[in-house]
Protein backbone atom coordinates (compact mmCIF):
# COMPACT_ATOMS: atom_id res chain seq x y z
CA UNK A 1 0.00 0.00 0.00
CA UNK A 2 1.56 3.19 -1.22
CA UNK A 3 1.19 6.56 0.47
CA UNK A 4 1.00 9.70 -1.62
CA UNK A 5 1.02 13.17 0.15
CA UNK A 6 -0.68 15.92 -1.83
CA UNK A 7 -0.35 19.70 -1.50
CA UNK A 8 -3.07 19.90 1.11
CA UNK A 9 -1.14 17.65 3.41
CA UNK A 10 -3.52 14.84 2.78
CA UNK A 11 -2.29 11.30 2.45
CA UNK A 12 -3.78 9.09 -0.18
CA UNK A 13 -3.66 5.36 0.36
CA UNK A 14 -3.38 2.75 -2.39
CA UNK A 15 -7.03 1.69 -2.12
CA UNK A 16 -8.13 5.32 -2.75
CA UNK A 17 -9.31 6.48 0.80
CA UNK A 18 -8.03 9.73 2.29
CA UNK A 19 -6.56 10.34 5.76
CA UNK A 20 -5.80 13.78 7.20
CA UNK A 21 -2.65 13.86 9.29
CA UNK A 22 -3.06 15.34 12.79
CA UNK A 23 -0.99 18.42 13.44
CA UNK A 24 1.76 17.91 15.97
CA UNK A 25 0.99 19.70 19.26
CA UNK A 26 3.68 20.82 21.60
CA UNK A 27 3.25 19.64 25.15
CA UNK A 28 3.18 22.54 27.57
CA UNK A 29 4.08 21.73 31.16
CA UNK A 30 1.70 23.52 33.53
CA UNK A 31 3.35 25.56 36.23
CA UNK A 32 2.94 24.20 39.76
CA UNK A 33 1.03 26.56 42.09
CA UNK A 34 3.24 28.27 44.63
CA UNK A 35 2.61 27.38 48.20
CA UNK A 36 0.79 30.18 50.07
CA UNK A 37 2.91 32.66 51.95
CA UNK A 38 2.86 32.01 55.66
CA UNK A 39 0.39 34.36 57.37
CA UNK A 40 2.02 37.15 59.30
CA UNK A 41 1.66 36.75 63.02
CA UNK A 42 -0.57 39.43 64.57
CA UNK A 43 1.35 42.07 66.43
CA UNK A 44 1.41 41.39 70.13
CA UNK A 45 -0.86 43.69 72.09
CA UNK A 46 1.05 45.86 74.54
CA UNK A 47 0.66 44.88 78.14
CA UNK A 48 -0.95 47.16 80.71
CA UNK A 49 2.48 48.06 82.03
CA UNK A 50 3.68 48.95 78.53
CA UNK A 51 0.60 51.07 77.85
CA UNK A 52 1.15 52.89 81.11
CA UNK A 53 4.80 53.54 80.34
CA UNK A 54 3.91 54.83 76.88
CA UNK A 55 1.42 57.31 78.33
CA UNK A 56 3.87 58.49 80.99
CA UNK A 57 6.59 59.08 78.42
CA UNK A 58 4.49 61.83 76.82
CA UNK A 59 3.79 63.72 80.05
CA UNK A 60 5.63 66.87 81.06
CA UNK A 61 7.94 66.78 84.05
CA UNK A 62 6.22 66.92 87.41
CA UNK A 63 6.18 70.44 88.78
CA UNK A 64 7.07 70.83 92.45
CA UNK A 65 6.30 74.06 94.28
CA UNK A 66 8.64 75.80 96.67
CA UNK A 67 7.87 77.07 100.14
CA UNK A 68 7.52 75.65 103.61
CA UNK A 69 5.90 72.30 104.18
CA UNK A 70 2.53 72.29 105.93
CA UNK A 71 2.42 71.16 109.54
CA UNK A 72 1.88 67.44 110.07
CA UNK A 73 -0.70 65.76 112.28
CA UNK A 74 -0.30 62.01 112.44
CA UNK A 75 -1.29 59.42 113.10
CA UNK A 76 -4.91 60.51 112.72
CA UNK A 77 -7.44 57.71 113.20
CA UNK A 78 -10.87 58.53 111.72
CA UNK A 79 -13.45 56.13 113.11
CA UNK A 80 -16.90 55.23 111.81
CA UNK A 81 -19.22 54.20 114.64
CA UNK A 82 -22.14 51.75 114.31
CA UNK A 83 -25.47 53.40 113.52
CA UNK A 84 -28.89 52.83 112.01
CA UNK A 85 -27.59 53.23 108.42
CA UNK A 86 -24.62 50.90 108.81
CA UNK A 87 -22.92 48.73 111.40
CA UNK A 88 -20.01 46.30 111.40
CA UNK A 89 -21.52 43.48 113.44
CA UNK A 90 -18.46 41.23 113.62
CA UNK A 91 -15.26 40.28 111.82
CA UNK A 92 -12.73 37.46 111.82
CA UNK A 93 -11.34 34.45 109.96
CA UNK A 94 -10.94 36.60 106.82
CA UNK A 95 -14.57 37.78 106.73
CA UNK A 96 -16.81 40.57 107.98
CA UNK A 97 -20.49 40.59 108.92
CA UNK A 98 -22.22 43.93 108.24
CA UNK A 99 -25.66 45.47 108.44
CA UNK A 100 -26.81 47.93 105.77
CA UNK A 101 -30.15 49.20 106.98
CA UNK A 102 -32.21 46.03 107.56
CA UNK A 103 -30.00 43.69 105.47
CA UNK A 104 -27.08 41.69 106.87
CA UNK A 105 -24.19 40.90 104.53
CA UNK A 106 -21.28 38.47 104.85
CA UNK A 107 -18.24 38.95 102.62
CA UNK A 108 -14.42 38.57 102.60
CA UNK A 109 -12.14 40.90 104.58
CA UNK A 110 -8.42 40.19 104.35
CA UNK A 111 -7.58 42.40 107.33
CA UNK A 112 -9.67 40.30 109.73
CA UNK A 113 -7.02 37.78 110.78
CA UNK A 114 -8.47 37.30 114.28
CA UNK A 115 -11.31 35.05 115.41
CA UNK A 116 -14.98 36.12 115.23
CA UNK A 117 -16.86 37.18 118.38
CA UNK A 118 -20.36 36.08 117.32
CA UNK A 119 -21.56 32.51 117.02
CA UNK A 120 -21.56 30.53 113.79
CA UNK A 121 -25.37 30.57 113.77
CA UNK A 122 -25.39 34.38 113.79
CA UNK A 123 -23.02 34.45 110.83
CA UNK A 124 -25.06 31.81 108.99
CA UNK A 125 -28.20 33.94 109.37
CA UNK A 126 -26.82 36.61 106.97
CA UNK A 127 -29.21 37.70 104.21
CA UNK A 128 -26.48 37.84 101.53
CA UNK A 129 -23.20 35.92 101.34
CA UNK A 130 -20.44 36.61 98.82
CA UNK A 131 -18.65 33.53 97.53
CA UNK A 132 -15.68 33.53 95.19
CA UNK A 133 -12.32 35.20 94.92
CA UNK A 134 -11.16 36.79 98.17
CA UNK A 135 -8.93 39.28 96.36
CA UNK A 136 -10.09 42.91 96.56
CA UNK A 137 -10.95 42.97 92.85
CA UNK A 138 -11.66 39.27 92.44
CA UNK A 139 -14.96 38.17 90.93
CA UNK A 140 -17.52 35.89 92.49
CA UNK A 141 -21.23 35.60 93.14
CA UNK A 142 -23.77 36.28 95.84
CA UNK A 143 -25.87 33.70 97.65
CA UNK A 144 -29.15 34.63 99.38
CA UNK A 145 -29.97 32.01 102.03
CA UNK A 146 -33.17 33.75 103.20
CA UNK A 147 -34.63 34.44 99.75
CA UNK A 148 -33.69 36.47 96.70
CA UNK A 149 -33.13 40.17 97.51
CA UNK A 150 -32.98 41.40 93.91
CA UNK A 151 -30.15 43.34 92.34
CA UNK A 152 -30.66 46.58 94.31
CA UNK A 153 -32.13 47.68 97.59
CA UNK A 154 -32.67 51.10 99.23
CA UNK A 155 -30.11 52.38 101.73
CA UNK A 156 -29.39 55.74 103.36
CA UNK A 157 -26.42 57.81 104.51
CA UNK A 158 -27.09 60.64 106.97
CA UNK A 159 -30.62 60.96 105.65
CA UNK A 160 -29.64 60.76 101.97
CA UNK A 161 -31.26 57.75 100.22
CA UNK A 162 -29.31 55.74 97.64
CA UNK A 163 -29.28 52.32 96.02
CA UNK A 164 -27.19 49.42 97.21
CA UNK A 165 -26.29 46.84 94.59
CA UNK A 166 -24.74 43.37 94.77
CA UNK A 167 -21.77 43.49 92.37
CA UNK A 168 -19.59 40.64 91.18
CA UNK A 169 -16.59 42.26 92.89
CA UNK A 170 -18.09 41.82 96.40
CA UNK A 171 -18.79 45.56 96.72
CA UNK A 172 -22.27 46.98 97.35
CA UNK A 173 -21.90 50.55 96.05
CA UNK A 174 -20.65 52.27 99.16
CA UNK A 175 -17.50 52.32 101.28
CA UNK A 176 -18.88 53.18 104.73
CA UNK A 177 -15.50 54.10 106.20
CA UNK A 178 -15.52 57.12 103.87
CA UNK A 179 -18.31 58.65 105.97
CA UNK A 180 -15.65 60.48 108.00
CA UNK A 181 -14.53 62.34 104.85
CA UNK A 182 -18.09 62.92 103.64
CA UNK A 183 -19.05 64.62 106.90
CA UNK A 184 -15.87 66.67 106.88
CA UNK A 185 -16.66 67.96 103.36
CA UNK A 186 -20.30 68.70 104.21
CA UNK A 187 -19.30 70.74 107.24
CA UNK A 188 -16.55 72.56 105.32
CA UNK A 189 -18.98 73.57 102.56
CA UNK A 190 -21.52 74.85 105.07
CA UNK A 191 -18.89 76.82 107.04
CA UNK A 192 -17.34 78.43 103.96
CA UNK A 193 -20.02 81.09 103.63
CA UNK A 194 -19.24 81.39 99.90
CA UNK A 195 -19.70 79.35 96.71
CA UNK A 196 -17.59 76.18 96.87
CA UNK A 197 -16.51 74.11 93.88
CA UNK A 198 -15.79 70.42 94.53
CA UNK A 199 -13.95 67.98 92.27
CA UNK A 200 -14.53 64.30 93.05
CA UNK A 201 -12.15 62.05 91.11
CA UNK A 202 -12.72 58.27 91.03
CA UNK A 203 -16.16 59.21 92.35
CA UNK A 204 -17.79 55.75 92.02
CA UNK A 205 -21.52 55.80 92.82
CA UNK A 206 -21.63 59.43 93.89
CA UNK A 207 -22.35 59.57 97.62
CA UNK A 208 -19.58 62.11 98.30
CA UNK A 209 -20.78 64.20 95.36
CA UNK A 210 -24.42 64.09 96.43
CA UNK A 211 -23.68 64.94 100.06
CA UNK A 212 -21.46 67.88 99.00
CA UNK A 213 -24.15 69.11 96.60
CA UNK A 214 -26.81 68.82 99.31
CA UNK A 215 -24.62 71.03 101.50
CA UNK A 216 -24.55 73.69 98.77
CA UNK A 217 -21.45 72.95 96.67
CA UNK A 218 -21.11 72.95 92.88
CA UNK A 219 -19.76 69.48 92.12
CA UNK A 220 -17.87 67.84 89.26
CA UNK A 221 -17.95 64.06 89.56
CA UNK A 222 -15.50 61.99 87.45
CA UNK A 223 -15.33 58.22 87.07
CA UNK A 224 -14.06 55.96 84.27
CA UNK A 225 -17.00 53.53 84.55
CA UNK A 226 -20.21 54.23 82.64
CA UNK A 227 -22.07 51.87 84.95
CA UNK A 228 -20.88 53.79 87.99
CA UNK A 229 -21.99 57.09 86.43
CA UNK A 230 -25.43 55.63 85.64
CA UNK A 231 -25.67 54.32 89.19
CA UNK A 232 -24.72 57.76 90.56
CA UNK A 233 -27.42 59.42 88.45
CA UNK A 234 -29.96 56.95 89.82
CA UNK A 235 -28.85 57.89 93.32
CA UNK A 236 -29.26 61.58 92.48
CA UNK A 237 -32.82 60.97 91.33
CA UNK A 238 -33.63 58.81 94.36
CA UNK A 239 -32.27 61.52 96.68
CA UNK A 240 -34.36 64.22 94.98
CA UNK A 241 -31.29 66.28 94.09
CA UNK A 242 -31.86 66.61 90.32
CA UNK A 243 -31.81 70.41 90.64
CA UNK A 244 -28.39 70.50 92.29
CA UNK A 245 -25.37 71.58 90.18
CA UNK A 246 -23.59 68.26 89.59
CA UNK A 247 -21.68 67.45 86.41
CA UNK A 248 -21.32 63.71 85.78
CA UNK A 249 -18.21 63.00 83.68
CA UNK A 250 -17.21 59.54 82.39
CA UNK A 251 -13.51 59.90 81.68
CA UNK A 252 -10.04 58.87 82.75
CA UNK A 253 -9.10 60.90 85.83
CA UNK A 254 -5.65 61.92 84.59
CA UNK A 255 -6.94 62.92 81.15
CA UNK A 256 -9.69 65.00 82.71
CA UNK A 257 -7.28 66.73 85.11
CA UNK A 258 -4.91 67.57 82.26
CA UNK A 259 -7.73 69.13 80.29
CA UNK A 260 -8.92 71.12 83.30
CA UNK A 261 -5.40 72.48 83.70
CA UNK A 262 -5.47 73.71 80.09
CA UNK A 263 -8.85 75.34 80.80
CA UNK A 264 -7.43 77.07 83.88
CA UNK A 265 -10.21 75.57 86.03
CA UNK A 266 -10.05 75.83 89.81
CA UNK A 267 -11.63 73.95 92.72
CA UNK A 268 -11.87 74.63 96.45
CA UNK A 269 -12.13 70.99 97.58
CA UNK A 270 -10.69 67.98 95.73
CA UNK A 271 -11.29 64.35 96.67
CA UNK A 272 -9.26 61.46 95.25
CA UNK A 273 -10.13 57.84 95.96
CA UNK A 274 -8.00 55.97 93.40
CA UNK A 275 -7.77 52.18 93.03
CA UNK A 276 -4.49 50.33 93.04
CA UNK A 277 -5.02 49.51 89.35
CA UNK A 278 -7.65 50.65 86.87
CA UNK A 279 -8.49 51.34 83.23
CA UNK A 280 -10.02 54.39 81.60
CA UNK A 281 -12.87 54.34 79.06
CA UNK A 282 -10.38 54.44 76.16
CA UNK A 283 -7.99 51.85 77.54
CA UNK A 284 -5.94 54.23 79.66
CA UNK A 285 -4.02 52.46 82.43
CA UNK A 286 -3.85 53.62 86.03
CA UNK A 287 -1.21 52.27 88.44
CA UNK A 288 -1.19 54.05 91.75
CA UNK A 289 2.52 54.10 92.55
CA UNK A 290 3.50 55.18 89.04
CA UNK A 291 0.69 57.69 88.40
CA UNK A 292 -0.28 59.22 91.74
CA UNK A 293 2.66 61.70 92.00
CA UNK A 294 1.81 63.17 88.59
CA UNK A 295 -1.91 63.34 89.37
CA UNK A 296 -1.23 65.12 92.67
CA UNK A 297 0.89 67.69 90.84
CA UNK A 298 -2.15 68.37 88.63
CA UNK A 299 -4.37 68.65 91.71
CA UNK A 300 -2.08 71.32 93.14
CA UNK A 301 -2.52 73.28 89.93
CA UNK A 302 -6.31 72.94 90.13
CA UNK A 303 -6.64 74.29 93.68
CA UNK A 304 -8.26 77.70 93.91
CA UNK A 305 -6.62 80.80 95.35
CA UNK A 306 -8.40 80.16 98.63
CA UNK A 307 -8.57 76.36 98.82
CA UNK A 308 -10.26 74.41 101.60
CA UNK A 309 -8.98 70.84 101.35
CA UNK A 310 -7.29 68.14 99.27
CA UNK A 311 -8.28 64.63 100.37
CA UNK A 312 -6.54 61.39 99.30
CA UNK A 313 -7.57 57.84 100.21
CA UNK A 314 -5.70 54.68 99.24
CA UNK A 315 -6.79 51.03 99.48
CA UNK A 316 -5.03 47.69 99.23
CA UNK A 317 -1.52 49.00 98.68
CA UNK A 318 1.79 48.09 100.29
CA UNK A 319 2.47 51.48 101.74
CA UNK A 320 1.83 53.49 104.89
CA UNK A 321 0.17 56.74 105.81
CA UNK A 322 3.67 58.13 106.41
CA UNK A 323 4.39 57.61 102.70
CA UNK A 324 1.15 59.33 101.71
CA UNK A 325 1.94 62.22 104.04
CA UNK A 326 5.40 62.68 102.51
CA UNK A 327 3.87 62.65 99.02
CA UNK A 328 1.27 65.22 100.04
CA UNK A 329 4.03 67.38 101.52
CA UNK A 330 5.78 67.40 98.14
CA UNK A 331 2.75 68.91 96.47
CA UNK A 332 1.42 71.18 99.23
CA UNK A 333 4.51 73.27 99.91
CA UNK A 334 3.73 76.94 100.33
CA UNK A 335 0.03 76.38 101.02
CA UNK A 336 0.23 76.64 104.80
CA UNK A 337 -2.41 74.72 106.69
CA UNK A 338 -1.91 71.19 107.97
CA UNK A 339 -1.61 67.66 106.58
CA UNK A 340 -3.51 65.02 108.51
CA UNK A 341 -2.55 61.44 107.75
CA UNK A 342 -3.58 58.10 109.17
CA UNK A 343 -6.16 55.35 108.77
CA UNK A 344 -9.89 55.04 108.22
CA UNK A 345 -11.31 52.44 110.58
CA UNK A 346 -14.70 50.99 111.54
CA UNK A 347 -15.65 50.13 115.10
CA UNK A 348 -17.61 46.93 115.60
CA UNK A 349 -21.06 46.99 117.20
CA UNK A 350 -21.84 45.19 120.43
CA UNK A 351 -19.83 44.30 123.49
CA UNK A 352 -16.03 44.27 123.48
CA UNK A 353 -15.80 45.76 119.95
CA UNK A 354 -12.64 45.78 117.88
CA UNK A 355 -11.45 48.25 115.25
CA UNK A 356 -11.18 47.19 111.60
CA UNK A 357 -8.67 49.14 109.50
CA UNK A 358 -9.90 49.64 105.95
CA UNK A 359 -7.67 52.17 104.19
CA UNK A 360 -4.99 54.84 104.44
CA UNK A 361 -5.63 58.53 103.98
CA UNK A 362 -3.84 61.86 103.85
CA UNK A 363 -5.63 65.18 103.61
CA UNK A 364 -4.43 68.75 103.46
CA UNK A 365 -6.64 71.27 105.26
CA UNK A 366 -6.24 74.98 104.70
CA UNK A 367 -5.79 77.33 107.65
Amino acid sequence: MKKIRDKNNRTKLAYGKEHTARPVQKRVQSARPRPPEPAAEPAARPSAAERGEEARSTRPDIRYHSGARPDLQMPEILTVEPGSDYALLDSGDGEKLERYGPITIRRPENQAIWRPRLSASEWDAADAVFTGDTDEEGTGRWRFPNGDLGETWPMAQDGLPYLGRFTSYRHVGVFPEQAAHWRFVEEAVKRAGRPVRVLNLFGYTGLASLLAARAGAEVTHVDASKKAIQWARQNQELAGLEDKPIRWICEDAVRYAEREMRRDSRYDIILLDPPKFGRGPKGEVWQIFEDLPYLLSLMRGLLSENPISLILTAYSIRSSFYSLAALMEDHCRGLGGVIQSGELIIREAGDDPRLLSTSLFSRWVGS
